[in-house]
């Protein structure tokens, strides 16, 4: 599988046109499209593979395994693009702002 077309698949899994994906990305809007006929820089690369939450060698197609090596996940629990879950299922939105109460350590009645 060409990296253009995991870029695809990993995008819209997440719910991202390639566009959005390079502008959260930092890059030109239309930089990833040209990936199917031109190698993208490294740092390119490695900035949409962290958007994307794989590992750089996984959207080159030299390891089947996306999970980035090494580095944890991180994600804001204010990121509205991101959706939370537990054992596999969402979590409701007033348990998300019971937590972000709990982690600002603020008494869970206020």
């Amino acid at each position: 599988m060409a990296i253009l077309d995991r870029i695809k698949d990993l995008s819209k899994s997440k719910g991202l046109s390639l566009q959005a994906l390079a502008i959260k990305a930092g890059i030109g809007k239309n930089s990833i499209y040209k990936w199917d006929t031109q190698t993208p820089s490294i740092e390119k690369l490695t900035k949409v593979a962290d958007i994307l939450q794989v590992s750089t060698d996984y959207l080159l197609g030299t390891t089947n395994n996306p999970s980035p090596v090494g580095k944890p996940k991180q994600v804001a629990i204010e990121d509205d693009d991101v959706i939370m879950t537990f054992e596999g299922k969402p979590i409701p939105p007033e348990d998300i702002e019971l937590m972000k109460r709990l982690l600002r350590g603020k008494d869970a009645n206020e």
